[in-house]
């Protein structure tokens, strides 16, 4: 039994069928294209996934920069942090100016900048001089040479060669690029964040979620008149409506009597599903009724037009609980041990696409009505 007085001016969600996959890709998944959007949406409509995406998209960016664009690079560094080879040449170096100059006071000051391992550098040049004039050289150097003659100096004495003018320029620049970085990680981060809030509510007609919509349409169902019709009034009774879009559709109820004493629960859920991608095209309801004084859920399955003549779908249902063809105005009946509930489809429709016909549901809204039962 359908209503007249019910407003159904809501954007319908036909957009979202405009490129669905069809039937037989669904049976034979061949290609890439399809494929490759379904999985996008799925991934991108999962705030988990948006931020493992961000995280490793943010990664990447900053291995690029931090390997490509801008690595780092070591400047004015002392001797002392030099590989052992390159400290073994500035030791050669010391000596071939020593023996130039006779200077005692700048070959110290050359070896100390070798730092704690001058002495062992030292060593390992008199054990490997290499050819015969830098063997000459080295002893000349090593007979020549006292540093007990040096006077003391003050090694925090700016030498004027200009290593501390570009010392501040440098970490500025390094300053300057993490910022910089840290700006287009941010912005991207931001984007991202952007993407995923503009595509959300371009799924959502008006900002509304299909779960906030379904509940107007149940608002203004209106429900049976049982004693117009001559049978008793419901102890209590409902109105539930789905609508596309809602992928957690689960609507239960708590049933208590007159006096406030819980009896049970009842509720409609989401049975199966066809098609891949969002939203779910849900091609089938469970109607499921529960009695405190029963060992037992009483579970009917509401099927759509497709799943009930199809046979593997039927089967696999009819293990949930006995299938029933959902129809405008049909009724399905549920009995337990104290409790019976009569659910009346009050209104539905078939999504249109490219899956089968009369395959899932668009809308449909149900009362459920609960009367005690004495067997």
């Amino acid at each position: 039994m359908a209503f007249d007085n019910m407003d159904y001016d809501f954007e319908e969600e036909d957009e979202v069928f405009e490129q669905p996959l069809t039937y037989e890709e669904e049976e034979e998944p061949a290609s890439g294209g399809s494929q490759f959007s379904d999985l996008l949406a799925k991934v991108t409509s999962n705030p988990l996934y948006v931020g493992i995406g961000a995280l490793v998209v943010g990664l990447l960016i900053g291995l690029i920069f931090a390997w490509g664009i801008w690595p780092v690079k070591y400047v004015d560094a002392s001797p002392s942090n030099l590989h052992q080879n390159f400290q073994l040449d500035w030791m050669r170096m010391v000596v071939d100016s020593y023996n130039l100059r006779q200077d005692n006071a700048l070959a110290s000051e050359r070896i100390s900048a070798l730092g704690e391992n001058s002495t062992e550098v030292l060593q390992l040049l008199v054990a490997n001089p290499g050819d015969q004039v830098s063997q000459l050289a080295l002893q000349n150097f090593l007979n020549q040479y006292n540093p007990e003659a040096v006077p003391p100096t003050d090694t925090t004495t700016d030498t004027g060669t200009g290593e501390g003018e570009e010392a501040a320029p440098s970490s500025s620049r390094n300053s300057t690029m993490l910022l910089l970085a840290c700006a287009i990680s941010g912005v991207i981060a931001i984007g991202l964040a952007a993407f995923y809030i503009l595509r959300m509510r371009n799924r959502q007609p008006g900002g509304q979620t299909a779960a906030a919509r379904a509940q107007e349409f149940s608002r203004q169902a209106m429900q049976t008149d049982y004693e117009a019709m001559g049978q008793d009034t419901p102890i209590a009774q409902w109105m539930t409506t789905y609508l596309v879009g809602d992928d957690l559709y689960d609507d239960s109820f708590s049933i208590d009597s007159l006096t406030g004493e819980f009896l049970g629960e009842c509720g409609v859920g989401i049975a199966d599903t066809i098609g891949v991608g969002e939203p779910k095209r849900v091609s089938a309801f469970e109607v499921w009724l529960f009695d405190k004084n029963d060992i037992q859920t009483v579970t009917k399955v509401l099927m759509s037009g497709h799943a009930m003549n199809d046979e593997s779908t039927y089967a696999r249902l009819e293990a949930k609980g006995e299938p029933v063809l959902a129809t405008p105005g049909g009724t399905i009946e549920l009995v337990t041990k104290t409790l019976r509930m009569v659910v009346r489809v009050m209104d539905m429709d078939y999504g249109t696409g490219h899956l089968p016909e009369n395959s899932f549901f668009q809308r449909v809204t149900l009362e459920l009505a609960i009367w005690s039962y004495n067997g």
